[in-house]
């Protein structure tokens, strides 16, 4: 265990060091998160609905841009990626540890050192900004608690999928493919491209039954209060069930590639 924690820590303080992509990101989230809100005002200025206020809308956007490197699913750890197609993977298969916590690990750290460098900056921003368009304090201390555990398991959750798209590489030559298609549906039922309360019918329904949408679907309403405490636990249950099951799924997809690994020269 103190071996993982070191290589937690290791990854978290290597991350830390790409302050130049960081600042570049900042200016990318600033954008992006000014031109989602000014669409979205303009967009209630000329509508009524009901689903969600526009302050909690605001909340979505800005916690969305604040956390994006958290949450977005398409982010590659292409070391990873690398090491299976050129065979390099043999020399992790050396280590006394574990591959699967070890390199769940690697990626979970450094989304970590990433939303380290960003969150703060682009959260200070959003508040200041005159209403309509600010990101509003947290509803109560409770439902902020319940934001930030929510986060934490959302990070699993998105871990445990990228883990099961990179062992899917052992299969295919290039899993490019597979992963754009798998990550551009989950960006969509997570929240990534519209708030799933402004979605509706079969879209919505088919985001009910996936665990993409405890990736921030879930922390960013609890955040606002557009759900409340005790929907929030029973939401929490059922991802929990859904973090054990993608766990489950991950170590076995890597148990069975790695069965049939074959390192040439050895």
């Amino acid at each position: 265990m103190r071996g993982y924690i070191s290589y937690f820590k290791t990854e978290v303080k290597a991350g830390l060091q790409y302050k130049t992509a960081a600042l570049s990101g900042l200016a990318t989230q600033y954008f992006w998160g000014m031109i989602f809100a000014l669409v979205y005002t303009s967009f209630y200025s000329h509508t009524r609905i009901q689903d969600i206020s526009i302050s909690q809308l605001m909340d979505y956007v800005w916690l969305n841009q604040a956390l994006y490197v958290l949450i977005y699913i398409g982010i590659k750890d292409e070391d990873i990626i690398g090491s299976i197609k050129d065979g390099t993977v043999a020399y992790e298969l050396l280590r006394p540890y574990d591959l699967y916590t070890w390199w769940y690990i690697k990626l979970i750290a450094r989304r970590y050192a990433q939303v380290i460098l960003r969150c703060l900056p682009v959260l200070v921003f959003a508040y200041i900004l005159p209403d309509p368009y600010s990101l509003s304090l947290p509803i109560s201390i409770n439902s902020f608690l319940m934001f930030l555990f929510t986060m934490f398991l959302g990070t699993i959750v998105v871990t445990s999928i990228n883990m099961i798209v990179n062992s899917l590489a052992f299969f295919t030559n290039e899993n490019r493919g597979i992963s754009s298609i798998i990550y551009t549906i989950a960006d969509l039922l997570e929240g990534g491209q519209i708030p799933l309360p402004l979605l509706s019918g079969v879209v919505l329904l088919i985001a009910s039954f996936t665990p993409f949408r405890f990736i921030e679907d879930l922390p960013f309403r609890l955040y606002s209060g557009h759900i409340d405490l005790m929907t929030g636990l029973e939401e929490i249950k059922i991802e929990l069930i859904w973090i054990i099951s993608l766990i489950i799924i991950g170590k076995l997809i890597l148990k069975k590639a790695l069965s049939k690994v074959s390192i040439q020269g050895g």
